[in-house]
């Protein structure tokens, strides 16, 4: 995606397309999984980027609709680009319990029957936490 897609993507939002803007939405677009404010950071070097700013930048883009902000079980904040084609569509992430390294997983189906509404209407968040493969040992 261009620098162009993202400033057209940012207006349609409603927002000022401000540089700091694209390049936030450009660092979340090159990520596949969920990134925290201080990831956000640590990609962006040495450009002289103020930490306040930036998550100010986050949440706006996060309000707008662009991002989603979500909470892995380990109490850390991560952004994540919201897809055009699927904007309502969460899906479920696994948290490795020794290195902390989160992924995306495939949509997960639960079962409708017996369960509370909120389970069967899909508004619940699922989040697995273990040990990822680079992780695990086999015993």
């Amino acid at each position: 995606m261009t620098d162009e897609d993202l400033r057209e993507r940012i207006r349609a939002a409603g927002l000022r397309a401000t540089r700091s803007r694209v390049t936030v939405l450009r660092v979340l677009h090159s990520r596949s999984v969920p990134t925290s404010h201080p990831e956000v950071h640590e990609a962006l070097g040495d450009d002289g980027w103020d930490r306040a700013t930036l998550y100010r930048n986050l949440v706006d883009l996060t309000e707008a609709g662009l991002l989603r902000r979500v909470d892995v079980g380990d109490h850390v904040w991560r952004f994540e680009l919201v897809d055009v084609q699927h904007a309502d569509d969460a899906h479920p992430h696994f948290l490795c319990t020794a290195c902390g390294e989160v992924s995306c997983l495939p949509d997960i189906r639960m079962p409708t029957e017996g369960v509370p509404r909120s389970i069967a209407a899909g508004d619940v968040t699922i989040q697995l936490q273990g040990l990822c493969d680079a992780c695990y040992t086999v015993p």
